[in-house]
């Protein structure tokens, strides 16, 4: 098998990613060559402002980081000149039939431009960067954490890149993650995801609701206009939605704690004993989850 000549992380600029660039900013995970950052273009500010704190830690570090777009999922999403994007969208037919969209964001706005990049970093020519030269690989360090064993996929899809899991490799979980940054001093991580990203938990919601009305406006707004689906493609049967309910976002019963919520809730109070043990005596010690995203829109985006 070829030896990569380079390492290169795929930065989401969520809990486990950070950690891993940080890991490597200290030396804890050597040899990483640089960070690619996919920028849909409707991240959170806290998004950013994230990845501008990342870029100053891994250029001090000597490690460069990339930010890479597509273009604007939120415009291009409502724009019926451009091209069909599929956005899962929570849907409801007059028959009383409910439904999902197909996901194929992450594949079009983060797969297939970090993948452009490397390609790039790996040699290929300008314009259009779609052939590496023979024998050149690069390394792609992806953040999943043992919690989401049900998310890898560790099949080769082309012949530049070779996966590699340090999270997995180190058996950190997420939890294990969130305490590694406590400790170094990092502070709150926020998740990586788009404004209107139908995978939002009600917690999320509220949290935009409360304490981010500029992005709640424009998700609730952008939620208002997707009712036949996107802008450009045929109107779909029946109705979308952001929110499961299938209701208008502002109308979504947002404030209602679902049973996972009140188990993570549950979790952070064991994680507090954990970091600071039991009062009474002996301590006990000791993620956003998706489907895997098919990369069938590669062979027809540059």
């Amino acid at each position: 098998m070829t030896a990569p000549m380079l390492r290169l992380l795929s930065l989401g600029a969520g809990v486990q990613s950070t950690v891993l660039a940080l890991m490597a900013c200290r030396g804890e995970l050597p040899g990483l060559d640089g960070a690619i950052f996919a920028d849909t273009g409707w991240e959170p500010q806290s998004v950013y402002a994230q990845v501008d704190r990342l870029e100053a830690e891994l250029s001090a570090a000597g490690i460069p980081l990339y930010r890479v777009s597509k273009g604007n999922l939120r415009g291009d999403a409502l724009d019926p000149e451009h091209r069909f994007v599929s956005v899962p969208y929570y849907t409801h037919s007059a028959a009383g039939e409910d439904g999902m969209a197909r996901r194929q964001c992450t594949s079009e706005y983060k797969l297939v431009p970090i993948n452009r990049k490397v390609r790039e970093l790996l040699g290929a020519k300008a314009p259009t960067f779609r052939t590496v030269p023979k024998g050149r690989v690069a390394e792609q360090w992806i953040g999943f954490s043992t919690d989401e064993m049900h998310r890898v996929n560790d099949r080769r899809q082309n012949r530049y890149t070779l996966k590699r899991f340090p999270l997995l490799e180190l058996g950190m979980s997420r939890k294990d993650c969130e305490r590694w940054l406590k400790v170094l001093g990092w502070g709150h991580t926020v998740k990586s995801s788009c404004i209107g990203c139908p995978f939002h938990g009600n917690a999320h919601w509220r949290d935009m609701r409360d304490n981010h009305p500029d992005e709640w406006a424009d998700a609730c707004d952008f939620d208002r206009r997707i009712r036949k689906g996107n802008a450009g493609a045929a109107p779909i049967r029946g109705e979308a939605f952001l929110h499961r309910s299938r209701v208008p976002l502002e109308l979504a019963p947002i404030d209602r704690v679902t049973r996972r919520e009140h188990a993570d809730l549950q979790l952070e109070i064991f994680d507090e004993f954990a970091e600071q043990g039991d009062l009474d005596g002996c301590s006990p010690y000791g993620c956003r989850s998706g489907q895997p995203i098919s990369p069938s829109t590669e062979r027809t985006a540059a």
